[in-house]
């Protein structure tokens, strides 16, 4: 069949004779993206509140911590090693913000093994509305940080906490970055219930989310 008949066969089951103009796609669009609030769930807490709610779901799976500065990262793995009785050796992501805190009492190293135990990285920003992180592949920010490692902790500036996730694209765009190569949104550490209905972590990636957040 034609593309032309598809076409006329579904504007006929629509009661449509021809294709709608360029100004009435228009319109029906706005109507689409008018009021966006009216479908979304209603707003408690501060946005930092809000974002913690969703990461320590038990849908989400995640831990978090408040910190004051970056600085205080490796004080808050320090105590993250030493609660779960890790080995002090993490692989460290290769940004320069990271690589210049002061790690001493850890072995670091900037790659990540397929076998890594924990990794630390820096998130470019966070969604409040489903408690994800955003990162962008970089030479400082490499993907398989993201997927390889059993504990990943990362850190995060509040000031890049968005509400929702169409903010992402809205503040992405504004800000004129250049296209990463990839977009990672991850939420929660990774899991299956696939095998026998049981809860499996780490299936395809981190089986342990710890976001540390600084400043605000």
């Amino acid at each position: 069949m034609s593309r032309e008949r598809i076409l006329a066969a579904a504007r006929a089951a629509l009661g449509r004779t021809a294709p709608p103009d360029a100004a009435a796609i228009r319109a029906e669009a706005a109507t689409l993206l008018a009021g966006p609030d009216r479908g979304r769930p209603p707003r408690t807490g501060t946005l930092t509140e809000r974002f913690i709610e969703r990461l320590t779901h038990p849908k989400v799976g995640g831990t978090v911590e408040q910190v004051a500065m970056l600085t205080d990262l490796p004080r808050a793995v320090r105590a993250y090693l030493s609660t779960n009785a890790l080995p002090a050796r993490i692989a460290v992501q290769p940004e320069p913000r990271l690589q210049a805190l002061d790690w001493s009492g850890i072995a670091t190293h900037d790659g990540v093994a397929t076998d890594e135990i924990l990794a630390v990285a820096l998130a470019d920003c966070g969604i409040a509305e489903s408690g994800s992180l955003v990162f962008h592949s970089a030479p400082t920010s490499p993907t398989l940080f993201s997927f390889l490692p059993l504990h990943h902790i990362v850190a995060l500036d509040t000031s890049k906490l968005l509400e929702w996730l169409e903010d992402y694209a809205t503040a992405y765009t504004a800000a004129g970055q250049a296209q990463p190569r990839n977009v990672n949104i991850i939420t929660g550490a990774s899991g299956t219930t696939d095998i026998e209905g049981r809860l499996v972590r780490g299936a395809h990636g981190p089986g342990f989310l710890h976001v540390v957040l600084f400043g605000g």
